[in-house]
């Protein structure tokens, strides 16, 4: 029996152990989630790769997070702004990851029908807030660089607590709301081929003509993709401007390396997620799709705070003066 034959077995399986009747969307309370079903020889070692990546993305993210409040060199607008970055990526990961790694291990691979509603809410919250913060961490950078003597006068905390306020609420209302709106029942068979739910995979259960969804989905990208994605190239043309009239060679060097790491990030994470959310739904590769969410939404996040550490001599002072601080506590509780 080949791998195929196999794999069309197991969601009979999964489809006749969760008893859904296509027939009353309404009642339904289970939908089957595919994940890496059709490679059952890689979920063993899928699993123990997605729990490192999964901790790794805890464990570095919440460093930046302790970093920047424990360090007061850190506590500038731009180590605000990756606070809020860090949060979201922890967020955004706990949402998703756990359920797929129970699924790995689990026979029967099922998601409920309100945990796959929340985690399709919450990726389109968390995917636009991302976007959006990016873009707030483009114009501080670009003020930085162009405005450095009048930098902190301009990015002061009362600014920088109304521009992550204003993302946030932004965040809310042009992607949660439309989707609350627009979203309508699904029909059978409820079998979800993918790792975890979003907008495009939950418009493909969707029974009626699902237009209306795809026009708001590629509106709500419009304001949240490509609307910040233009506001970070003009901050980045600006910066390139200012940076060639520059005439030391240390500080077009400087200049750089304080935005490399926000480049970075930028294309890894707009590069995936335009190519999910701005595309019709004929457009649609199910193992490719599985591929691009996994690395915008499992990978990305962890990949974030090191992009930000390994390059950047400010976070790495701090990790010394907070390891330096460590050793003196215990020191001093060892003793008598």
């Amino acid at each position: 029996m080949s791998s195929k034959d196999i794999f069309f077995l197991h969601i009979n399986s999964l489809m006749s152990a969760t008893k859904m009747t296509p027939e009353n969307s309404s009642t339904v309370t289970e939908l089957v989630l595919i994940g890496f079903s059709n490679h059952p020889q890689a979920e063993i070692p899928l699993f123990f790769l997605f729990s490192l990546i999964y901790l790794m993305n805890l464990f570095g993210n919440t460093a930046i997070f302790v970093l920047v409040v424990i360090d007061s060199c850190l506590q500038t607008p731009m180590y605000f702004f990756l606070c809020h970055l860090a949060f979201l990526n922890i967020f955004y990961t706990t949402a998703v990851v756990p359920k797929m790694l129970l699924n790995l291990l689990a026979s029967k691979k099922v998601i409920s029908y309100d945990l796959c509603l929340a985690q399709t809410y919450i990726s389109l919250l968390m995917g636009a807030a991302e976007c959006i913060i990016l873009a707030v961490m483009a114009l501080d950078r670009y003020t930085a660089i162009c405005y450095p003597l009048r930098y902190l006068l301009i990015m002061n905390w009362s600014l920088c607590v109304q521009l992550s306020a204003g993302a946030w609420t932004i965040s809310f209302f042009v992607s949660v709301v439309p989707l609350y709106f627009t979203i309508v029942p699904i029909c059978g068979p409820y079998i979800i081929d993918h790792i975890f739910c979003e907008v495009p995979v939950f418009l493909h259960m969707i029974c009626n003509d699902t237009s209306l969804q795809e026009i708001v989905m590629v509106i709500g990208a419009s304001g949240t993709l490509l609307l910040p994605f233009l506001l970070i190239v003009l901050s980045y043309l600006r910066i390139l401007v200012a940076v060639i009239r520059m005439h030391s060679a240390e500080g077009r060097k400087k200049a750089f390396s304080t935005c490399s790491s926000h480049l970075t990030v930028v294309t890894i994470y707009y590069g995936t997620g335009m190519f999910m959310y701005m595309r019709p739904k004929s457009v649609y590769s199910a193992e490719g799709d599985k591929l691009i969410s996994l690395f915008y939404a499992v990978i990305n996040p962890a990949l974030n705070p090191l992009i930000y550490s390994l390059r950047n001599k400010e976070v790495q002072g701090a990790m010394q003066r907070a390891l330096e601080r460590w050793k003196v506590f215990q020191r001093q509780n060892i003793l008598p």
